[in-house]
């Protein structure tokens, strides 16, 4: 289904349904703590939770030193909510998903899109 409705050459926000936010999504945001040894070790934290759409855009495969790769791009839509910011990242079962861009359609804070990427390498 859509996200956009096409009118007289406008794009209009068309609002989402309950059931479209049907996967489970975990916003995390990267932690640096010291460890016994005094050095830097980086993780990351599940900031928040929330029911969110998780929709595939394009993939390519290329290779890069010497490993196949893959790349995928999402749009990811939830409820509008402040401080989702493009240095954090979305968990998805297993899947991890890079923000690369936070958009509030039509500043209306009702909605968010995010633009994520799924990298993959194989070998």
């Amino acid at each position: 289904m859509a996200n956009y409705n096409y009118y007289a050459g406008q794009r209009t926000w068309r609002r989402s349904k309950i059931s479209d936010f049907r996967h489970r999504l975990h916003f995390q945001e990267k932690t640096t703590d010291k460890d016994e040894e005094g050095n830097n070790v980086t993780t990351w934290k599940t900031v928040f939770t929330v029911w969110g759409s998780v929709e595939g855009i394009r993939g390519r495969e290329y290779l890069a030193a010497g490993a196949l790769s893959s790349e995928a791009t999402y749009r990811i839509r939830i409820r509008y909510r402040k401080g989702v910011r493009s240095d954090m990242r979305i968990l998805y079962g297993e899947r991890v998903f890079e923000i690369e861009s936070v958009i509030d359609i039509n500043e209306e804070r009702k909605e968010i899109e995010i633009m994520c990427k799924e990298i993959h390498v194989n070998g």
